[in-house]
């Protein structure tokens, strides 16, 4: 079944009133979220940004994923139109509870990929299909995309949404999420200066 809008409403921000449209996927039982401000069009400043309540709404410093969805609000605030994707697809899809014991292994010594691999997951299990009727339900077929993750410019471009730019949105490593981040780059390919 396709992802079906289900709800419009303004969100007010630090750095903008917003709009938001809740879709959702009945047959997986998904929630996403369409985060937008201006009129949108092609070549929209557009962030792919995965759920991460540890980080967006807990403040862990295990991770960058709050630092990276407040600098991607706050640039797209300061060109005056843009969007985010916020995915309901938790610890790169292994869910809330998996992340946690993904962490629980972290802390005995793994990293975030072999965390992931011991419980059975692949390093990253997003799906980025539904992203294509999410913009075009907003007229939007390319975009310039925030992001670090070249699987996020080949999960567009697979579904038919042309990537035209890739704008780096990389934050200063800390030294709880420094071996993170470099996982992230040796291992799963992103695309982050800081960890040549």
């Amino acid at each position: 079944m396709a992802i079906q809008k289900k709800a419009k409403a303004k969100l007010p921000t630090p750095w903008a009133d917003f709009s938001v449209i809740g879709f959702e996927d009945e047959e997986k039982g998904e929630e996403h979220l369409l985060i937008y401000l201006g009129d949108l069009g092609d070549e929209s400043l557009l962030r792919i940004h995965s759920q991460c309540l540890t980080g967006d709404a807990l403040f862990s410093l295990r991770c960058d994923c709050g630092p990276q969805l407040a600098m991607a609000l706050e640039r797209i605030a300061s060109e005056g139109r843009g969007m985010v994707i916020y995915m309901a697809q938790e610890g790169r899809g292994i869910g809330l509870v998996n992340k946690i014991r993904a962490y629980e292994l972290q802390d005995a010594g793994l990293n975030t990929v072999e965390a992931n691999e011991k419980l059975g997951f692949a390093a990253d299990e997003r799906d980025y299909s539904y992203c294509k009727e999410m913009l075009s339900s907003v007229g939007v077929s390319s975009v310039r995309l925030m992001t670090n993750n070249p699987a996020k410019i080949k999960g567009l471009e697979d579904v038919g949404i042309q990537v035209s730019e890739r704008i780096a949105i990389e934050t200063l490593p800390t030294k709880e999420n420094k071996s993170y981040l470099e996982v992230k780059s040796k291992q799963m390919g992103h695309m982050l200066k800081g960890s040549d």
